[in-house]
């Protein structure tokens, strides 16, 4: 008897994988390839454009962008619930183009969770290991060894409604490791999560990759998550991947002038340098006296930001150029205010007339 498939809007997806006595750490860990992955609709316009991408056994990848780039589609395309226009996703050196994805052994979880209201949180996590008719021993072994990595023990006897956003979640989340799969993929899970919540979940999916070890795709628009928690990051627009590298990476050395303006926050500053584009990051701006020879950026402060640990100063130069310095939070400055700033050495990046970074 086959598992159920769940689509849109269900906090989990199950996966296929056997029983056995094992515990659930370590999971099968599997290596995930894109190749030449396209996605195009009857309009003629490409949601996902020539994708070729590699997520290695252990892997936290994250795929981030802006709305409509493609990153939700690609995930829905690896799981199976996105039929794909051409190309080959291969999981674990196994090609399942053609495998529906209750055979897949991947198992996702959703922004929306969707837990049975009626049942309990344990029997949540243990309604897809019932259908499999696994044994009971074995569904209760599994269901609190997951319950003891998310800390949900106190509330296995409690219904949905009886839990917070937070702990909702983490229940989803639970649904899914029991499985045992070999991939893990989730899609924009904590954005229905206050912004407290979402700091203390992103700190609990990092450490449940470190303790399982698996295979992890994430997709997120949210920049903080995409930096703090993957090992390395995917950037999208309009269906085509712009630059797959280490957080650091990324932020340090952007491929393109859209990957330099949509990762960081507040993004990128850029300024027109002869043939060149030249841009730096609001730390990479040092306050200095107006009169000192290093002052390379003159203007007027347009609007301030105090951030706490940080203020960031919005100003206008004498060439028009709007910029945005991250400052120390005891600078005194006011709207109006004179200002100046040198771009500190070894800092800036520059771009081609196509957009694309020159290197040194």
């Amino acid at each position: 008897m086959g598992l159920p498939v769940f689509k849109t809007g269900v906090g989990f997806l199950t996966a296929s994988v056997g029983f056995d006595s094992h515990s659930l750490s370590p999971f099968f860990m599997s290596e995930v390839v894109l190749e030449n992955l396209y996605k195009s609709y009857e309009n003629g316009s490409d949601a996902v454009n020539n994708v070729n991408l590699t997520v290695r056994d252990g892997e936290f990848l994250v795929l981030v962008g802006p709305s409509g780039c493609g990153k939700s589609t690609t995930l829905r395309m690896i799981a199976g619930l996105e039929e794909m226009t051409s190309g080959t996703i291969t999981i674990g050196g196994r090609c399942v183009n053609n495998l529906p994805p209750k055979d897949r052994d991947i198992a996702m979880v959703f922004q929306n969770y969707a837990l049975y209201p009626h049942m309990t949180v344990y029997d949540n996590m243990a309604f897809a290991l019932k259908l499999r008719r696994a044994p009971r021993s074995e569904i209760q072994a599994r269901v609190n060894e997951a319950a003891d990595i998310l800390g949900l023990q106190p509330y296995l006897k409690r219904l949905p409604k009886q839990l917070s956003g937070g702990q909702r979640q983490r229940v989803a989340v639970g649904r899914a490791i029991v499985r045992k799969p070999k991939v893990f993929l989730f899609d924009e899970p904590l954005s229905n999560l206050d912004a407290k919540m979402r700091v203390e979940m992103r700190g609990e999916i990092t450490r449940l990759h470190r303790r399982l070890g698996t295979t992890m795709i994430y997709v997120t628009h949210d920049q903080v998550e995409a930096m703090t928690m993957s090992d390395r990051i995917v950037v999208m627009d309009r269906g085509v991947v712009q630059q797959c590298d280490h957080p650091l990476k990324v932020y340090q050395k952007p491929a393109n002038l859209f990957v330099a303006g949509f990762v960081g926050t507040p993004p990128m500053n850029f300024i027109k340098d002869g043939s060149r584009i030249m841009g730096f990051r609001p730390e990479s701006l040092q306050l200095c006296d107006p009169t000192s020879p290093e002052a390379t950026l003159k203007g007027c402060v347009d609007v301030v930001e105090p951030m706490g640990a940080e203020t960031y100063i919005h100003f206008l130069t004498t060439n028009k150029d709007h910029l945005v310095a991250r400052v120390a939070p005891e600078a005194s400055l006011r709207a109006g205010d004179p200002v100046a700033f040198k771009i500190q050495q070894g800092q800036a990046c520059y771009f081609d007339s196509t957009g694309l970074r020159i290197d040194a």
